[in-house]
């Protein structure tokens, strides 16, 4: 399933998202994957655009032993184990790799990887490196033996980021939790679409933004989507939150609750509102947080007509009842645990660690930014996720998760980990 992702912090990318998978993750029972024909092969280039030799976006780095502080060192990763009053997050990291394994047995994983462009990163060694790990979580005890267990079996390969020195920006998505209508009334009046039953014989171009909803949102008889309307929400805020994002969870007027995923999209590129208000001079980029635009389009929603039909796509809808959203590979994604990246060139499902900051709530309320080494599995991508230098961080659902995604924004460093050959 692919997600829209859009500029709101520093290029914030928000996405499809679920809930805390908090089920206790068993070592799974699973058939071996078949090895390569020759595993003693040398890496074969295979030139692909964009991609001019084998090891220009991925690198092999060596490890030093120079840290500062054990922190301070990569893979140590101290969200696994509850600290204090604060529980540990080992079964969601546990239930993120088994929807790795499970991607990686099918037949899509399979085409994946046969035409990955670096011969060395096969979906067997991949597969073999997310069982290993598992059973390295399952087995430490602390975040210093995990990190040890780890350098010493793993190979970690350094993305060149967008400066071709490792820099990688960082940004974070949510998943938004609204109330909505299935019926439209004099409150409940902006609609969210279901896909066109015909609209895989669309012609294009497509029609823009402006032609399906009209310039306030509120197109309703005259649109050619009339009769698809599957939500209403109050604000037209909302609702384009829930296009941008790709999914929410919805509390129903009638009581009763659902949730709604990501169903088709038109073929237009991202338009980031958020740098159009600064280009108007509205806001300026230092103020560009999802709080900042929130509280802009609050203020002053005649804006609306004139700003959202500049991001000329349009995204469609289905329900999903409630049933956990899915990323780029149709595997849940897991609070803090899953990542979007470029699949063009990142190894789908792969195990991968994140070394940057990101902000956190504290007793006094407030989210202060803590530097975080953070393993995590590549699940997700987004049309404004692109290169090797872009990640986008799935931070959970609801009104804190929100927050903490919409003031995100930063460098960092991105590697994956595979085991040694």
């Amino acid at each position: 399933m692919r997600k829209t992702l859009g500029l709101l912090s520093l290029s914030l990318g928000v996405a499809f998202i679920i809930p805390l998978w908090s089920a206790v993750a068993q070592i799974p029972s699973l058939p071996p994957l078949p090895l390569p024909n020759n595993p003693q092969a040398p890496p074969v280039v295979i030139p692909v655009p964009r991609i001019p030799s084998v090891h220009s976006v991925l690198k092999p780095m060596e490890l030093g032993t120079d840290c500062a502080s054990q922190s301070a060192c990569l893979g140590w990763d101290e969200q696994i184990w509850s600290r204090g009053d604060k529980p540990g997050d080992r079964n969601a990291l546990l239930a993120s790799i088994d929807n790795s394994l499970s991607y990686l047995q099918k037949d899509k994983a399979i085409a994946v990887y046969q035409n990955y462009p670096i011969k060395e990163i096969t979906r067997d060694r991949v597969y073999r490196s997310l069982v290993r790990f598992r059973q390295l979580v399952v087995s430490s005890n602390s975040p210093a033996q995990l990190q040890a267990a780890v350098q010493r079996e793993f190979v970690f390969y350094k993305s060149i980021g967008n400066d071709g020195k490792g820099t990688v920006k960082f940004t974070a998505y949510y998943e938004p939790a609204y109330i909505a209508s299935r019926v439209r009334t004099n409150v409940y009046k902006y609609p969210l679409y279901r896909l066109p039953p015909d609209f895989e014989k669309w012609s294009k171009p497509h029609p823009k933004r402006i032609q399906l909803e009209g310039k306030d949102g509120l197109l309703g008889d005259k649109s050619r989507l009339r009769g698809l309307e599957i939500l209403w929400f109050r604000d037209r805020w909302d609702a384009y939150m829930v296009q941008i994002q790709g999914s929410a969870q919805i509390q129903l007027t009638n009581g009763t609750t659902t949730s709604i995923g990501y169903a088709g999209g038109t073929d237009y590129p991202w338009t980031s509102i958020g740098r159009e208000l600064a280009k108007d001079g509205k806001v300026t980029l230092k103020q560009l947080t999802l709080p900042r635009m929130t509280e802009y389009f609050h203020q002053h929603p005649q804006e609306l007509n004139n700003y959202l039909p500049r991001w000329e796509r349009f995204v469609f809808f289905k329900e999903t009842g409630g049933e956990p959203a899915s990323g780029s590979i149709n595997v849940p994604v897991t609070p803090e645990r899953s990542i979007a990246t470029d699949k063009s060139i990142m190894p789908p499902g792969a195990l991968a660690l994140v070394n940057t900051s990101f902000p956190y709530p504290t007793a006094s309320g407030r989210l202060d930014y803590r530097s975080v080494s953070r393993f995590v599995l590549d699940q997700d991508t987004g049309s404004a996720i692109k290169g090797p230098g872009r990640v986008d961080y799935f931070m959970g659902t609801g009104q804190l998760a929100g927050d903490r995604a919409g003031v995100t924004g930063g460098n960092g460093s991105l590697y994956y980990l595979l085991l040694k050959e």
